[in-house]
C-alpha cells in the first residue's frame, strides 16, 4: 500500500472524481505508483478523503477504461504493467513557432518562408476575430461559398486594382489554401491540353504538383530578364508559369519589354500565363511594379497571390484571379469543390481589410523589411566584400549569394550549421545539376541583430 497525498478542492469547478482520476494517472505516469501496486479499496479511500463511494468508483472506472489499472476479482484494483513510451531520438522544442531538434534551438535560420511575427498586430487580429464571431453568430459555423466569401473577394479585388493594377471582379476570384491547391485546380480546368512551361530554376512545389498529376512539363531557362520567351516559343508549352515581380529563386524583376513579349506569346499560342505574385508587395527600390495581369487585354493571364508573406503563413489564405472565360469554366466544372480556407478566417480577414488594418500593416511591413534588407546587404558587404555576389536584392524577402570560395553547396550548408546558422540550397529549384554553389538567404523572420550575427558567423567558416 502507498500513501495518498491528495487534497481535493471542493470549490473547484472540476468534478471530484476527475481530480482523483488525474492524481492517480499522474502518479502512475511519473512512476510514483508502480506497476502491480494495489490501489486502496473504494470504501477505505472514500473514508480517507471524506468523499462519496460513487466518486471513488467513477475515478477507478475511468482509470480502468484508459488501461492504467486492472480489476482482479475479489482482490481489488492493481496498477497495470504499462510499456514506457519510447523517447524520440532528439527531444523537440518550440522555437519561433516551429518544432525542431533541441540542438536547433539557437540556430539563426535564414529561411525564406518566415516572416516578422513580432510585428503582426495580434491584438487587432484578435479583436476582428471576436467581432466576426459576434456579428456573424450562428451562420459563421456553416459551410461558406465554395469560391470564397463574397465580402473578402470584393476587398481583394479593390486592393489588387489599387496596389497591383490587377483588373477583375469579385466573381473572377477564387479563395484557396495555397499555390499548390490552385495549380491543382488549373490542371483540372485546362485538362491534358495544358503543357506547362516552368521557369528553370523555379518554384519546386509547383513542379512537384504537376509531376505527381502527370502533367506535361517543359523547363524553360532564364536570362537577365526572367523566363526566356525565345526558348518558350521553341517548346511545346502553351501555359507559362512565371514569377515576374521577383523571380523565385533568382530574384530578377521582369522588365516591361519582356512582359509584352510574354503576353504576345500567349496570344499567338492561344495559351495562358500563370503569374505568381507571391511577394510583389515588397519592393525595396521604387514602387511595386504593376502586375502582368494589369497589362493583359486578351484574358490570357491567371493571377495568383497570397497573404502568407504579407500577413502570416499560418492562416493559409491565397487567391487566384481567373480570366472571365476560365471563371465561367470554373463555375461549370469545379464549383463542386469545397472551400479549403476556414470561413471564420475569411470573414476575419475581410473585417481586417475593411477597417484599414491591412493597409496600415502592409505599409509598416514595407518599412521594416526595407530596413532589414539594408542591414543584410551592409553586413554582407562588410564581411565578404567581393568574395560573394548578391543576386535579387531589390525586391522580396530573400537574396541569393553566389559564394566564390570553391566549396560545394552541401559543404557551405554544413559549415554554416557548425556555427549555428542555417542557410538553404538553391539546387532543389533547378531541373538539372548546376555549376557553382548559390545559397538562398531569407531574412524576413530574423531580427536585425540576428541578421548581422548570422552573416558574421558565416564569414568565420566560409572565408
Amino acid at each position: 500500500m502507498f500513501e495518498i497525498t491528495l487534497t481535493l478542492d471542493k470549490t473547484n469547478k472540476e468534478a471530484l472524481y476527475v481530480q482523483l482520476y488525474k492524481y492517480f494517472k499522474t502518479e502512475i505516469q511519473n512512476g510514483q505508483i508502480k506497476a502491480g501496486m494495489k490501489l486502496p479499496s473504494k470504501r477505505k479511500l472514500a473514508v480517507h478523503l471524506g468523499i462519496g463511494l460513487n466518486t471513488v468508483d467513477s475515478a477507478y472506472q475511468q482509470l480502468m477504461a484508459e488501461g492504467y489499472v486492472e480489476s482482479q476479482l475479489r482482490k481489488g484494483f492493481f496498477v497495470a504493467d504499462l510499456e514506457p513510451i519510447s523517447p524520440l531520438n532528439e527531444p523537440l522544442h518550440v522555437s519561433g513557432g516551429v518544432m525542431g531538434p533541441k540542438h536547433e534551438r539557437n540556430m539563426i535560420d535564414f529561411n525564406h518562408g518566415r516572416v516578422d511575427m513580432d510585428s503582426f498586430p495580434h491584438a487587432v487580429w484578435k479583436k476582428c476575430l471576436n467581432n466576426t464571431l459576434y456579428l456573424q453568430e450562428r451562420k459563421i459555423f456553416m459551410s461558406g461559398d465554395p469560391q470564397g466569401e463574397w465580402g473578402l473577394r470584393a476587398e481583394i479585388s479593390s486592393y489588387l486594382f489599387q496596389s497591383r493594377g490587377v483588373r477583375c471582379g469579385a466573381d473572377q476570384i477564387i479563395i484557396g489554401a495555397g499555390t499548390q491547391y490552385f495549380i491543382h485546380l488549373l490542371r483540372l480546368l485546362l485538362g491534358n491540353e495544358g503543357i506547362f512551361g516552368l521557369e528553370d530554376p523555379g518554384f519546386h512545389r509547383v513542379r512537384e504538383v504537376l509531376r505527381l498529376e502527370g502533367a506535361n512539363i517543359a523547363f524553360i531557362p532564364l536570362d537577365e530578364g526572367g523566363i526566356s520567351v525565345d526558348s518558350l516559343k521553341k517548346s511545346a508549352a502553351n501555359v507559362a508559369y512565371v514569377t515576374p515581380s521577383h523571380q523565385f529563386p533568382s530574384g530578377m524583376i521582369m522588365p516591361i519589354t519582356r512582359r509584352v513579349e510574354l503576353l504576345n506569346w500567349a496570344v499567338e499560342k492561344a495559351g495562358y500565363i500563370i503569374e505568381d505574385d507571391y511577394d510583389g508587395e515588397f519592393r525595396h527600390a521604387g514602387k511595386p511594379i504593376p502586375s502582368l495581369q494589369g497589362l493583359d487585354t486578351n484574358g490570357k493571364v491567371i493571377y495568383l497571390g497570397t497573404f502568407s508573406k504579407s500577413l502570416i503563413p499560418s492562416i493559409r489564405v491565397g487567391y487566384m484571379v481567373l480570366p472571365k472565360e476560365l471563371a465561367r469554366d470554373y463555375q461549370q466544372k469545379l464549383i463542386g469543390y469545397k472551400q479549403t480556407v476556414s470561413k471564420i478566417i475569411q470573414e476575419t480577414l475581410c473585417l481586417f481589410m475593411i477597417n484599414g488594418h491591412w493597409e496600415r500593416h502592409l505599409n509598416k511591413m514595407r518599412t521594416i523589411y526595407r530596413k532589414k534588407n539594408k542591414v543584410l546587404l551592409n553586413a554582407i558587404e562588410e564581411n565578404f566584400h567581393d568574395h560573394v555576389a548578391v543576386i535579387g536584392e531589390k525586391s522580396g524577402l530573400h537574396v541569393l549569394l553566389k559564394v566564390k570560395n570553391g566549396i560545394s553547396e552541401s559543404e557551405l550548408i554544413q559549415k554554416a550549421a557548425s556555427v549555428g546558422v542555417r542557410v538553404h540550397p538553391t539546387s532543389v529549384y533547378h531541373s538539372k545539376n548546376v555549376k557553382g554553389p548559390t545559397i538562398l538567404i531569407g531574412y524576413g523572420g530574423l531580427t536585425e541583430r540576428e541578421i548581422e550575427e548570422g552573416i558574421r558567423l558565416l564569414k568565420k567558416v566560409w572565408l
